[in-house]
């Protein structure tokens, strides 16, 4: 397949729910849309979930747009390859940048899909025909309005809930969710919020006896050594998210035992071909894995319930329904989760159309490969 043209999309939705973590509270989202055109007209379509700010990363939608315009669209245009793979190749010599690369790699695995009839998920090696979903619960006002949340979420059917966590609000609010909720599989995130010292050490003993399916990301991203400390001292089992971005990082992990249990992020770690081998990596090390979500749209949504289908993902995964997050969303069907569980669409590439025009509609920024004039004033080329 040889890429012809790439437009870039910025779209921002407001979530229903505003939503808190460690770092700071946030009501709507900011994400990028990449469509890839092919010699024969065909279109896939990728998703650059960025963060607006430099919170969980030091990519943001700001970073991600200078990238993809100086870097990726001129090496992706006129690129020619047999495998998703191939195509990336292209932008190899882009370090970093993961998210910016991960929504490029997601247009060209669902062009590749696309191309050959098959669903995204077959082409990724995906088994499975639905995928357990769970849900991330924000930092609440107070303790009373997280149990609200947490019924709400049982109430539809969730089995999984994840709580984000920060110093100040942590053990009094999960052991009140617990109490609550003594059978529900429960799990917290740090985002890397805590230091490596004795208070913390307190706070994940507490944790620990509350019978969590995991404590994810309890210190900074390059701690691995404090990780591996506290997995060794705690019967919970550690997980990582923004530790591990490379398949070297998930080496260490595994040759420290820093952790047990592996986050994939599509977005974090530069794409589903990267996801794929990290999958390979943690299944062959007798991890298990399960996808993590940074509030995509239908599009990055989507990607994750086909990379979700592989076998070694064996706890729920966050890609519940578009409905818990945005009134509307740019696929449809939307992304829906009946008990707790989502139908892993079968249709050719990510299984779903994708509503042009909305996009077209909702963008206050856009990028033509197709058109040299630069429409930005923010932008000094084109």
């Amino acid at each position: 397949m040889k890429i012809t043209r790439i437009r870039l999309f910025a779209v921002r939705q407001d979530l229903r729910h505003s939503f808190e973590t460690s770092s700071h509270r946030k009501s709507g989202i900011e994400h990028i849309i990449v469509e890839a055109t092919d010699e024969e007209g065909r279109r896939g379509w990728g998703e650059i979930a960025a963060p607006s700010d430099p919170y969980f990363g030091a990519e943001t939608t700001t970073t991600a747009w200078e990238i993809a315009t100086r870097y990726l669209v001129p090496a992706l245009v006129g690129a020619e390859g047999e495998e998703p793979a191939d195509l990336e190749m292209t932008w190899a010599r882009v370090r970093g940048n993961e998210f910016a690369r991960a929504g490029f790699s997601g247009a060209v695995w669902d062009l590749f899909a696309r191309r050959r009839g098959l669903s995204l998920a077959t082409a990724l090696g995906g088994t499975r025909d639905e995928v357990v979903a769970g849900v991330s619960l924000g930092i609440e006002p107070s303790i009373d309005e997280l149990l609200g949340q947490v019924e709400l979420q049982r109430a539809a059917g969730y089995p999984r809930v994840k709580l984000k966590i920060a110093p100040g609000w942590d053990v009094e609010p999960v052991r009140a969710v617990r109490d609550a909720h003594p059978d529900l599989d429960l799990h917290v995130d740090a985002n890397g919020a805590y230091p490596d010292d004795d208070d913390s050490a307190a706070v994940f003993t507490q944790l620990d006896a509350l019978g969590l399916t995991m404590i994810e990301q309890p210190f900074a991203p390059r701690e691995m050594v404090a990780h591996a400390t506290l997995q060794a001292r705690i019967g919970t089992a550690v997980c990582l998210d923004e530790s591990v971005i490379g398949l070297g990082d998930l080496r260490t992990m595994i040759r420290l035992s820093a952790a047990r249990i592996l986050n994939i992020k599509v977005s974090r770690m530069g794409g589903l071909t990267v996801a794929k081998a990290a999958h390979d990596l943690a299944v062959d090390a007798g991890i298990p894995v399960w996808c993590g979500g940074m509030h995509e749209f239908g599009i990055g949504r989507a990607a994750n319930v086909a990379i979700s289908a592989l076998p070694g993902f064996l706890l729920p995964s966050d890609v519940s329904g578009s409905d818990k997050y945005y009134v509307d969303d740019i696929i449809a069907p939307p992304v829906t989760a009946v008990e707790g569980r989502v139908q892993v669409p079968r249709g050719a590439g990510i299984g779903h159309d994708v509503l042009v025009e909305r996009i077209e509609r909702a963008a206050f920024r856009t990028w033509d490969s197709a058109d040299t004039t630069v429409r930005d004033p923010a932008l000094t080329h084109g």
